[in-house]
């Protein structure tokens, strides 16, 4: 599980290099040459790069979750079933 997720953090941190580069590429041209088709690949770029790089901190939390380094949270207590309901104002 844990080669799965280094790879997994790997290729999307690859791609989110790509990805930015490409929109910087892709910026470039669209600025100088005045391309429409440019500002749409830019636009597609930087979607794809924002994905990415969550992605990859997605995959990040994990792998620190199953290396140990955080744990899940605790479950949240029941509430009481004989407490009334809507608060102190519904008590009334």
């Amino acid at each position: 599980m844990l080669l799965l997720l280094a790879i997994g953090i790997t290729l999307c941190v690859v791609a989110w290099g790509y990805l930015v580069y490409a929109a910087i590429d892709f910026g470039s041209t669209a600025r100088h040459e005045n391309d429409s088709e440019a500002w749409g690949y830019l636009a597609v770029a930087a979607v794809g790069a924002v994905a990415c790089l969550f992605l990859g901190f997605m995959l990040v939390a994990r792998f620190s979750r199953a290396l140990g380094f955080t744990k899940a949270p605790d479950p949240k207590p029941k509430k009481d079933p004989g407490a009334p309901k809507g608060g102190k104002r519904a008590a009334r």
